[in-house]
Parts: C-alpha cells; sequence; structure tokens
C-alpha cells in the first residue's frame, strides 16, 4: 500500500501552483486554459471508447498526447524551469492536415451546415469540436497577457477542423450521415 494521498489540501483556500511552483488563483487565466484543455482531453478519451476504428483510436491517443504537453505549456511559469517539458511539433500539426485531408476522400462535398448528431461517436466529436473551440479561445485570450507559443494556437485551430471532418467521417461511417441544416424547415 502507498502512502500517497491525491489530497494535499494545498488548494483549501482557492489558490494552486503552476509548473515552476509559482501559487495562483484558481482562476487564473492559465488554470482556465489548461483547464479547459483538460476538459477536452476527457472528451477524446470518451470518443476513444466507442467502437471505431483502431486507426482513430491511434490518431486520438496522439492527439492526448499533444494536448497533455500543451497543458504544461499553458501551466509552465514565467521563471525559472527545472522540469523538461516537451514539445509540441510542425509535425504534429501536419498529422492532424494529413489526417482532414485523408478523412475528406471519402465525405460528400457540403452544401450546407450541418447539425451536431449522426451517431453516437459523432456526437461526441462535434463536443469535442466546440470544446476544442473554447479553448482555442481562452488561449488566444491567455496570449494577450502572458507568452503562448505560436505551434501551441496553430494546434487547437487545426484540431477542431480534425473533430469537425472526424464527426462527419463517424456519421457517415458508422449512422446515417450527415444531418443537414434547413433553416426553413418550421414544419414538424
Amino acid at each position: 500500500m502507498s502512502d500517497w494521498k491525491i489530497y494535499t489540501k494545498t488548494g483549501d483556500k482557492g489558490q494552486t501552483s503552476l509548473i515552476g511552483g509559482k501559487r495562483v488563483p484558481k482562476y487564473h487565466e492559465r488554470i482556465e486554459a489548461y483547464g479547459t484543455v483538460d476538459e477536452l482531453n476527457s472528451f477524446i478519451g470518451l470518443i476513444r471508447d466507442h467502437d471505431i476504428d483502431q486507426h482513430y483510436k491511434d490518431i486520438l491517443l496522439k492527439v492526448q498526447e499533444c494536448l497533455f504537453i500543451a497543458e504544461s505549456k499553458l501551466a509552465r511559469d514565467e521563471g525559472e524551469i527545472k522540469v523538461n517539458i516537451p514539445e509540441l511539433k510542425i509535425s504534429d500539426i501536419e498529422l492532424l492536415e494529413q489526417e482532414i485531408d485523408e478523412m475528406q476522400k471519402d465525405l460528400p462535398e457540403l452544401s450546407s451546415f450541418i447539425l451536431p448528431g449522426g451517431c453516437m461517436a459523432a456526437s461526441y466529436a462535434h463536443v469535442a469540436r466546440t470544446v476544442c473551440r473554447r479553448a482555442e479561445r481562452v488561449i488566444i485570450k491567455l496570449s494577450e497577457s502572458y507568452a503562448v507559443e505560436d505551434v501551441v494556437l496553430r494546434y487547437f485551430n487545426r484540431l477542431s477542423d480534425y473533430f469537425f471532418v472526424l464527426a462527419r467521417t463517424f456519421a457517415h461511417k458508422y449512422g446515417n450521415g450527415d444531418i443537414l441544416w434547413k433553416p426553413n424547415n418550421s414544419e414538424l
């Protein structure tokens, strides 16, 4: 049995530590940014738990690993850090672009907006897309006050595109296809 406990009681008064040791309020912009990324990462876990092809599970696992790197970057104190934080790379963005291009080969061209849904995995991919967009907005806001690497901003922009195409792919592969928005369809 381990003596290690999950609770430290150091946050009981609304403070937490950044990587580097600086104490900040739990509502700090950095905490909001990496907390939103953590929420996204949890939704990706839900997607991976669906009965989908192993290839998608493998790519989503890689995305989760990249999100942990991004969280570390966002949680990093501006001061001197003794911890080695891995890097997000341009190749991580390129992988998303390659996946998007490959999935789009099998999708019909869009002629209207689509509504989220199509099957459970597609619905979760749409949720991941919207949480990713929120994470991107929070990170952009953070970048106005603190240094955020350009590759992090680019990664989240591309990742939301990936989730949009992934949702469409799941709707077509495991459901009944896109649910097209018909704005004048007021008849039930």
